[in-house]
């Protein structure tokens, strides 16, 4: 089992506007149990304990190894007091667990509606693909950047929960190629929030759950 005793947890909140990080530790679970308690996580900056409700849904990940980490999405089943206070969360299962490169970030194909601001010129796009780091912007209509010309970006998350996150990003235009008669714009984005590139994280997450539940991944 990847998740065992001792592992350390980073949960992140995916029910406030910016994206609250907490760490805690696996105190307990079972072989083939579908939930697992930890201790009370604790809030990585402020260092206050955390209190949340029963059924409070929530993002975690964990690393196993110095290369690779993974994560899956959980649920507060409940509280429990032995040696320690522990709260109970759901676990759906290694099989479900999302690999992450550690030494990259996840792309996932899907489309996200971005527009695009180039010296005050701005333009309404759509990106095949997205990750933390950068996205392919499919060029529908003709644009005046080129390669190594840097533009402005607002980029359009929907999330599962019904959220939308407008996330702002100024990227450098790595190339321009053509794809099966498409042209692509690959972007690399130079300035961004940190907030804002957790928000494409959770998104890419979210994303590939969707692709592996109807069986594209």
């Amino acid at each position: 089992m990847k998740l065992k005793v001792g592992t350390t947890l980073i949960i992140e909140t995916t029910f406030t506007e910016t994206t609250e990080r907490y760490k805690c530790k696996v105190v307990e679970i079972e072989e083939g149990a579908d939930y697992f308690m930890i201790d009370y996580p604790i809030h990585i900056s402020t260092k206050k304990t955390a209190f949340f409700l029963e059924g409070t849904q929530l993002h975690v990940n964990f690393s196993e190894n110095t290369n690779a980490a993974y994560a899956f999405k959980t649920e507060i089943l409940g509280r429990l007091r032995k040696n320690i206070p522990m709260i109970k969360l759901s676990y759906p299962g290694d099989e479900q667990l999302i690999k992450i490169q550690r030494r990259e970030y996840v792309r996932v194909e899907t489309p996200v509606d971005v527009s695009v601001n180039f010296h005050g010129d701005v333009s309404q796009f759509v990106a095949e693909d997205i990750s933390a780091g950068g996205m392919a912007l499919l060029l529908n209509q003709t644009v005046h950047f080129r390669e190594n010309d840097h533009i402005e970006l607002l980029i359009v998350l929907h999330f599962t929960n019904g959220d939308l996150k407008y996330v702002k990003a100024t990227a450098n235009v790595i190339r321009i190629w053509e794809k099966a008669g498409k042209q692509i714009a690959s972007l690399q984005f130079d300035e961004i929030e940190d907030t804002d590139r957790q928000f494409i994280v959770r998104f890419c997450f979210e994303r590939q759950l969707l692709n592996r539940k109807k069986g594209t991944v």
